[in-house]
């Protein structure tokens, strides 16, 4: 099994890995479809099924679709002129992708939000369809977005397609126990044995700008919303909390009176400042999704601004480790709010940060994977119930109290010798059955828990 720690962290745009940047995706796949047919479309059309449909428009899912076909992509998303092409498509009803010339698409016609019963394969649910002159379908291909922004199509799901279609690698651990072996029998960490994954695929050269540039987006995104305030888009009138709480806290610097637990607001206004830019549809990356963005960078950043001895040398040994759990957690069970409630997107997200933080403050293999599953136990249960749909409320928050459990499990893990009772298997697979048995209305469709407990409209 391998998923390369790019599968793990994209850049993309926010608000949702599987509502946004994955129905984007599934567009620009079905563009390249079409080009490979030897018709010519006229039209094409889109259909969202599941929670794509509960929850596409506070998730922008509608927006993601219409921008995809129209042949954005969401790694290198320029938000002026999305803005303007929507307003093209609007007025003109088409889209003009390279290479098909002029399709007719009428967004509020052509794209349709099915809330009926979800398609078979997954909750996240599309079916994209070209048409002829009449407006009859020539072809149609149905997509799932399955979390994290990754893709596949209806045969693709029921083959049991993933992602690792390379020669094998050094290092094919398709378990946290397997993983321990390896470990054990090479002598390397766990980070040296995912970089020797990458290395059989990639250039060295490649893999360390590559890991730059996910650390340099994420830092950027951090930055980015420390300096921004305001109110976010969506209706729920939320305020922007991340700038006004690090401004109160830089000035609080060096004030005897401050209490030692102010370094949790510090872990909390990181995480909150990247899924605030998130919620305002900026450039994110998966961590390993939008809606759990914020926990992988708020502890690297904790890391490197307030643990002695911390160097950004080490960021890559961090990325690594935590691509190496959060590929375990994917192969295994699920990074899908959709599919297993928050569970799958915050506490995936705070076991790969707690495992890359264990790790570069020297932990050994064991305590790595002890930190990482003392994180994922603490989120066991966790629903998705998102207020309006919208990527807010309780997202925002939930990744700051992610973060500080990450760094609360590394530490605990740290003290110990690697030695513990449940192991990281046995937690994924526990979250896997708890997704299995949740209740769909906690999985992303905004028809349980807060969504329909606080009011908002």
């Amino acid at each position: 099994m391998f998923l390369s720690v790019f599968d793990m962290f994209k850049v993309g745009v926010g608000p949702s890995s599987s509502h946004t940047i994955g129905p984007m995706v599934a567009a620009a796949r079905f563009l390249d479809h079409l080009r490979a047919q030897p018709f010519k479309v006229v039209g094409v059309r889109a259909s969202l099924h599941g929670s794509l449909a509960f929850t596409g428009i506070g998730h922008a899912t509608d927006r993601a679709v219409i921008l995809g076909l129209a042949g954005f992509r969401s790694d290198d998303y320029d938000a002026d002129k999305a803005e303007a092409e929507l307003l093209r498509i609007k007025a003109e009803k088409n889209v003009q992708p390279e290479a098909l010339g002029t399709l007719r698409f009428t967004p509020n016609e052509d794209l349709i939000f099915d809330y009926g019963p979800a398609l078979p394969g997954h909750a996240n649910g599309m079916i994209l369809a070209g048409t002829d002159a009449q407006g009859d379908i020539l072809t149609q291909v149905t997509y799932y977005s399955i979390g994290g922004g990754f893709v596949l199509t209806d045969a693709e799901l029921s083959a049991g397609k993933d992602t690792d279609s390379g020669p094998p690698v050094p290092y094919p651990f398709h378990s946290a126990d397997e993983m321990m072996r390896m470990a054990s029998t090479s002598g390397k960490s766990i980070a040296a044995m995912k970089r020797a994954n990458e290395q059989s695929r990639m250039q060295n050269g490649d893999l360390d700008r590559g890991l730059a540039r996910i650390w340099e987006v994420m830092n950027s995104c951090i930055d980015r919303g420390l300096q921004t305030d305001g109110i976010l888009p969506g209706g729920l009138n939320v305020r922007r909390r991340a700038k006004g709480i690090y401004d109160a806290l830089t000035a609080e610097r060096g004030m005897n009176l401050t209490a030692p637990h102010t370094i949790n607001d510090y872990m909390s206004t990181y995480a909150m400042a990247v899924n605030e830019e998130n919620a305002a549809g900026g450039q994110v990356v998966t961590a390993p999704t939008n809606g759990a963005a914020g926990v992988v960078p708020a502890t690297i950043r904790y890391w490197l601004d307030h643990v002695p001895g911390a160097t950004s040398s080490r960021v890559p040994e961090f990325l690594l480790t935590a691509a190496a759990i959060g590929g375990l957690i994917k192969f295994n069970a699920s990074i899908s709010g959709a599919e297993c409630g928050c569970q799958a997107e915050v506490g995936s997200a705070a076991a790969m940060a707690a495992a890359g933080l264990a790790a570069v403050m020297g932990g050994t293999p064991e305590q790595v994977e002890n930190a990482a599953e003392i994180a994922l136990e603490h989120h066991l249960g966790m629903t998705c119930d998102p207020v309006k749909g919208l990527v807010q409320v309780p997202c925002i928050e939930r990744n700051g109290l992610g973060a500080i459990k990450a760094v609360s499990a590394a530490s605990l893990a740290l003290r110990g010798d690697g030695q513990h009772l449940v192991s990281l298997d046995v937690a994924v697979e526990t979250m896997r059955q708890t997704g299995v048995d949740m209740s769909e209305k906690y999985k992303e469709t905004a028809l349980g828990g807060l969504a329909v407990n606080v009011p908002n409209c």
